[in-house]
């Protein structure tokens, strides 16, 4: 089996409700193993051989649709990548001293380096952003709520959809990837 950090893209913010339980249930009809964390879309999966993060993102999304009526986009990252998302953090003093303000946005693809450039040109704040592996690091150190720099303006400039996590949250899904067992070789 293979740990998976599965993240779901915008619930429970603007009406789009999912319950934990049904979150579950829908991993549940996918015979996957899974334990979720908070109410916005976080679940570490246990998935069989063969199973790529690209066909358990089609699968999650699918089974959403089909058990609780909602359509989002499902990233999942196997839990070797996701102990490289947590190392190649560009921000420590950031993470020690405000996690709550520094996001980790897991990007559907690598955009192209070029996409980099005109995202840290456009930067309307004190914002800093940094990439990542197949991820945008970002530190908002006037808070997120009234920042310029929004989802909508980063998945733009970077070409590629994504959902964000604070570091708090990358780190408690980190310590569930630790609790699980160990990939099977």
């Amino acid at each position: 089996m293979t740990s998976y950090v599965v993240l779901l893209r915008a619930v429970n913010v603007g009406g789009r409700a999912l319950s934990s339980e049904r979150w579950r249930e829908a991993l549940a009809t996918l015979g996957l193993p899974a334990r979720t964390l908070g109410t916005t879309g976080n679940a570490l999966v246990e998935a069989g051989p063969g199973v790529r993060a690209e066909h358990l993102e089609k699968l999650v999304e699918d089974a959403l649709v089909r058990t609780a009526g909602l359509a989002t986009e499902a990233f999942a990252r196997d839990g070797r990548a996701w102990d490289r998302i947590v190392r190649g953090n560009p921000f420590p003093k950031e993470a020690a001293g405000d996690p709550a303000h520094l996001l980790v946005t897991v990007l559907r693809s690598a955009p192209d380096r070029g996409a980099w450039d005109d995202l840290k040109r456009c930067i309307p704040g004190r914002e800093t952003v940094a990439p990542g592996e197949r991820c945008a690091y970002v530190v908002y150190p006037d808070g997120i709520g009234r920042s310029r720099l929004t989802a909508a303006l980063l998945e733009r400039k970077l070409g590629v959809r994504g959902t964000s996590r604070n570091w708090n949250t990358v780190l408690r899904l980190q310590d569930l990837v630790r609790q699980s067992p160990p990939d099977a070789a």
